[in-house]
């Protein structure tokens, strides 16, 4: 197809022909009904000269008989731009005027009527057109007053001269901007399927040109860019989950086999065979968890998780999650301080957003100072606090461990990450990739922030009244 086919086959180009018909079609109907009512008008303005002039001398008539009425008549067709005068006898032979010669059988009939005519200081080829009135005076005598239709035709031609070219002026410049802007739109649209194919054959960095008029093609074009945006993101989280999962988890399985082959070939006795199915055991449960955080983080990137949403009180899950992990922190010597008082609501996944804060406060508790021994020592602390700050309803944990450098905080919520000074600490280094997939599936964000000394972990979502979250 050539390139012009293409662009009379646009959508914009054929919305511009139907406008452009629609509005030619308007546009002659007014310019008609504005031709035709001009001359009416200036037909209606005659009548009632001629009807004036008729009135007038039929007075003349009445009041000095016909040699009266001849000098009025004579009188008014010698004035410059006269109307058209005739009196004639009976028998038809003029009397006064300044009518040459009318079309046949005019003076015959009463009342209006358009006639040609000629007058008397003209040639014989001279004719006009003009609207008369035949009236016929006592004594058989009859008068014709008319008015030279010149002015009118004149008038009329140029309403209908401009209008015609009107409307060819407003086909020509429908026809041109319908051709341009097909021809932007379809640049555009060439420039959208050029990029689209680019992404198809495997380049995901590639995105629609966004303008900057903020028409509905930008807006289109930022639609489709934040959805390769996330389909990139995904594609990319997915590869490095598969990258992750082959390289973290061959440890633990090469693991569990040398374990299942060191028993096969050195254990002697039903104890030993047991230890070694119990290592076994253990080292398969950690697999499991492993594989079911990512499945989680997994369904909460893709906003697909389990349950519907709800409101509930997040003052009350920090209460509920900080209960729940207290005896674990005094066995390690860990003073566990919840400041959850005033109500807190939101709306999302009560079970995620549990799951996120005890993965936040299992973080702390591992990685905590313990109490220091003494009489006078005072156990370390992890505060847990939940409430509305600003537009958001906050759960912070704070801790007193060592902390996360301000280099690594925006690396340690990628799946797998572990820091050097957590490697010996039991963990997979998913926690606080759950923490921040449940943060974005709720439409808010993970912050982690320097507690001087230790770290402050600050999840931060939208409050209840706001919706429910980006799913």
């Amino acid at each position: 197809m050539t390139a012009f086919g293409k662009l009379v086959r646009t959508t914009t180009f054929r919305l511009t022909l139907v406008y452009l018909v629609v509005f030619a079609l308007f546009s002659i109907f007014l310019l008609v009904f504005f031709a035709l009512n001009t001359r009416w008008l200036v037909t209606e303005q005659i009548t009632g000269i001629v009807n004036a002039e008729i009135a007038d001398l039929n007075e003349q008539y009445e009041q000095g008989g016909l040699r009266r009425l001849v000098l009025a008549v004579d009188l008014r067709s010698r004035r410059p731009g006269s109307n058209l005068y005739l009196v004639t006898a009976p028998n038809g032979s003029g009397l006064a005027g300044n009518v040459a010669s009318l079309e046949p059988g005019t003076l015959d009939r009463l009342g209006w009527e358009e006639t040609t005519y000629r007058r008397l200081v003209e040639t014989e080829a001279a004719q006009h057109k003009a609207l008369v009135q035949v009236t016929e005076l006592s004594g058989g005598f009859r008068l014709l007053v008319g008015r030279d239709l010149e002015e009118r035709e004149r008038l009329y031609s140029i309403v209908a001269g401009t209008g015609r070219w009107s409307v060819a002026i407003m086909i020509a410049l429908g026809l041109f901007g319908g051709l341009y802007m097909s021809r932007r739109v379809l640049r555009r649209v060439d420039a959208m399927s050029d990029t689209a194919r680019t992404i198809m054959a495997g380049d995901l960095a590639g995105r629609l040109q966004v303008v900057g008029t903020g028409d509905e093609l930008d807006r289109l074009a930022d639609n489709v860019n934040a959805m390769l945006d996330r389909i990139e993101t995904l594609l990319r989280g997915f590869k490095e989950v598969s990258d992750n999962v082959a390289h973290d988890l061959k440890t633990p399985l090469t693991r569990l086999r040398n374990r299942c082959e060191a028993a096969l070939r050195n254990a002697k006795s039903e104890p030993e065979y047991r230890a070694a199915l119990e290592s076994t055991i253990e080292e398969s449960d950690g697999l499991i968890r492993t594989f079911d955080a990512l499945l989680m983080i997994a369904r909460a990137e893709s906003g697909e998780a389990g349950g519907g949403t709800s409101e509930f009180d997040a003052a009350e899950i920090a209460r509920d999650v900080s209960e729940l992990y207290e005896p674990l922190a005094e066995e390690k010597g860990l003073a566990l301080e919840v400041v959850a008082t005033a109500p807190a609501p939101i709306r999302g996944h009560r079970e995620l957003i549990s799951q996120a804060l005890a993965n936040l406060l299992d973080n702390a508790i591992k990685y905590s100072t313990p109490a220091a021994d003494g009489p006078l020592a005072k156990p370390a602390g992890i505060l847990v606090m939940a409430g509305v700050e600003g537009k958001a309803v906050v759960l912070k944990v704070c801790d007193r461990g060592p902390g996360i450098p301000a280099a690594d905080r925006a690396r340690v919520i990628e799946r797998f990450v572990r820091l050097e000074q957590s490697r010996s600490a039991p963990g997979s280094g998913l926690g606080l990739s759950l923490v921040a997939a449940v943060a974005r599936l709720h439409g808010g964000e993970l912050k982690l922030e320097d507690n001087a000394p230790g770290l402050r972990a600050v999840l931060a979502l939208p409050p209840a009244h706001h919706g429910e979250g980006n799913r």
